[in-house]
C-alpha cells in the first residue's frame, strides 16, 4: 500500500443541537465512518488508504468522550434519529457509510428509519442482531484494554496494535475508553448489544447495496450474526476475511481496504 501522507483536519461544528467533533481527510465522494463501542480511534492506516479515493468523515459519537453527551439519547434508535438530523444539516445525504461493530448497528438503524439516506452501506462485524448461535462477548466483564486485546486474533501480528492499545495507555486514553464504555452501556444494555426488532425493521432496506464484512474467527460477534444480517437485508453480501478476529481493518488491512474500496467504487 502507498505510504504517502494524507492531510487530516479536526473540526467541531454546531449541528443538531450539539458541537459535533469530526476528523476529515481525503477527496472524492463522501464516506462516513462510524466508530465502534470503544470510541473514536481517529485516522489509521485503513482510513489513510480510503482517503486516497474518498472524502472521509469520522465523527465522534455524542457521549463517547469527545462530543458532548445528549441526555435525551437513551438508546441506539435515538442516536440513529439524531444522526439522521445531523447528516441532513451537514448536507451529507446520499453518502456512503462504513460502520464498525456498534457503529455498524448505528448505520443499520439509520437505514431502517431512512432507507434512502445512504448510497451504499458497509457494516463490519456489526452488533444489533442477536446471534442465532453463539453469544456477543460482554465487554463489561473485562477492562477496556483486555477487551481490545481479546477482540484481535493475534495482537502481536497486528502492526498498529501498539498504537491502538498501548502497553501503558496514557491517563487521557484510559479516560476516553471509560467514557466510551459508560455511554455504550447506557445505549445498548438490556438487551445487551442488540435490538430484537432490528431483523424485521431491516425489511425496509430493499434497494441499498450492502456489504457485510466479518473476520473468520471473530471472538466478539459470532459469524451467525452476519448470516442473520444477510438474511434480513435484501441482496446484501457477506464477505469473510480469513485469519482475522473482530477487526479486519487492523488485522488484514490491505485485503480489507481492497474489499471496501471496490464495493464503494
Amino acid at each position: 500500500m502507498s505510504t504517502s501522507s494524507i492531510s487530516w483536519t479536526e473540526i467541531t461544528t454546531q449541528v443538531a443541537g450539539t458541537g459535533l467533533h469530526i476528523t476529515e481527510g481525503g477527496s472524492g465522494e463522501t464516506l462516513l465512518v462510524l466508530h465502534d463501542e470503544m470510541g473514536l480511534q481517529g485516522h489509521r492506516a485503513f482510513t489513510d488508504e480510503l482517503a486516497r479515493d474518498f472524502n472521509v468523515h469520522i465523527p465522534a459519537h455524542p457521549g463517547f468522550g469527545i462530543t458532548e453527551r445528549l441526555d435525551w439519547v437513551m438508546n441506539m434508535r435515538d442516536l440513529a434519529g439524531w444522526y439522521l438530523r445531523a447528516i441532513e444539516e451537514l448536507g451529507l445525504e446520499r453518502i456512503n457509510v462504513l460502520g464498525f461493530s456498534m457503529g455498524g448497528w448505528l448505520a443499520a438503524e439509520m437505514a431502517c428509519q431512512s432507507p434512502r439516506i445512504f448510497n451504499k452501506m458497509a457494516l463490519v462485524a456489526p452488533t444489533g442482531i442477536k446471534p442465532p448461535t453463539g453469544e456477543i462477548l460482554d465487554m463489561f466483564l473485562i477492562v477496556a484494554k483486555e477487551y481490545i486485546e481479546v477482540s484481535l486474533l493475534d495482537s502481536a501480528a497486528t502492526p498498529e496494535f501498539s498504537t491502538i492499545c498501548p502497553e501503558e495507555p496514557s491517563p487521557e486514553q484510559v479516560e476516553l475508553w471509560e467514557a466510551a464504555r459508560e455511554e455504550a452501556c447506557r445505549l445498548t444494555w438490556r438487551p445487551y448489544m442488540y435490538h430484537p426488532a432490528l431483523p424485521h425493521l431491516l425489511g425496509r432496506v430493499k434497494d441499498l447495496p450492502t456489504l457485510l464484512v466479518w473476520g473468520d474467527q471473530d471472538p466478539v460477534i459470532p459469524i451467525s450474526a452476519g448470516e442473520a444480517y444477510q438474511q434480513a437485508i435484501q441482496d446484501s453480501r457477506l464477505e469473510i476475511i480469513p485469519n482475522c478476529g473482530h477487526h479486519p481493518e487492523f488485522e488484514s488491512t490491505a485485503e480489507f481496504v481492497s474489499l471496501v474500496r471496490n464495493f464503494f467504487a
